[in-house]
């Protein structure tokens, strides 16, 4: 994957392995970040783009701790983008069929078809970081490594495919997970979303990163690539991954189909008749 010095800044690096080693934050006086808005619009357009080609395709994962804002992040990508091309899906632990299948089996029917985009809130990648802090299965069942290969061979066969694949951390620190926790507790309208899973995730947020960390680091290719964003403040994550997404669709579909002449002379013909045979 090509990618911008911009881009490249945020790419994980295999000699920072652990988040305490990425920003959470960004110096708003030292950093320039790319118009939000012009991103935006920039992947409207480009996803259009995409879509009217129908010859390659986007998959978006997202993932962080709770909290850390994954569903506005998507929904603020999707601000322009045509709803005939372009989809959502979220996955939590694993249940009923999912856990009598192969950990990929579930994701595998939401993949985007060729022109489409698709933004995953979690993902596959859930099977090596919330199943080692929360099994399915019994522990000593488990495989990590041969997860982590299936993992890095999946996503290069999709790669291989036509399928481009980015994938996003949003680095939150502990300290601002905690407020955004307290304030699903003081807003009600944010209330409705608290529930023991949050309790337990906060409890266990050392062991799930730790496992996120390994899972990273493991599943970081140069054909799928991790970034790592500064979380903390959603007005820095959503340009930073905004400017990623515009970049990579305006390489896969920089231009709209050429049209056909032939077609087009026909329907002007047909326009051009002042009434009906």
């Amino acid at each position: 994957m090509k990618l911008s010095a911009f881009a490249s800044s945020f790419l994980f690096d295999p000699g920072k392995p652990r988040f305490r080693d990425y920003p959470t934050l960004l110096d708003s006086d030292e950093t320039e970040l790319p118009g939000l808005e012009a991103s935006l619009e920039q992947i409207g357009e480009y996803q259009r783009r995409l879509w009217a080609n129908q010859s390659r395709a986007v998959l978006l994962v997202t993932h962080g701790p709770d909290t850390s804002g994954k569903d506005s992040l998507i929904r603020t990508l999707a601000t322009y983008a045509d709803p005939a091309g372009f989809h959502a899906w979220s996955f939590s632990r694993p249940r009923g069929a999912e856990t009598r299948h192969d950990f990929l089996w579930r994701v595998t029917p939401f993949l985007p078809g060729f022109g489409e985009m698709v933004a995953f809130n979690r993902s596959h990648h859930e099977a090596v970081i919330a199943e080692r802090v929360w099994p399915v299965h019994e522990a000593d069942s488990y495989n990590w490594e041969n997860r982590y290969r299936s993992i890095r061979n999946f996503e290069n066969h999709l790669v291989e495919e036509g399928t481009t694949v980015i994938k996003i951390w949003l680095n939150l620190s502990e300290d601002e997970h905690r407020q955004r926790l307290l304030k699903r507790l003081d807003k009600p309208r944010k209330r409705w979303k608290f529930d023991r899973s949050d309790i337990d995730g906060w409890e266990k947020r050392k062991e799930y990163e730790a496992f996120a960390e390994e899972a990273i680091a493991a599943t970081h290719t140069e054909q799928a690539p991790w970034f790592i964003v500064p979380g903390d403040r959603k007005p820095q994550a959503r340009p930073i991954v905004a400017a990623i997404l515009a970049e990579q669709l305006q390489k896969l579909a920089p231009e709209y189909p050429k049209e056909d002449e032939s077609v087009l002379k026909e329907y002007r013909r047909l326009l051009a008749k002042t009434g009906v045979e």
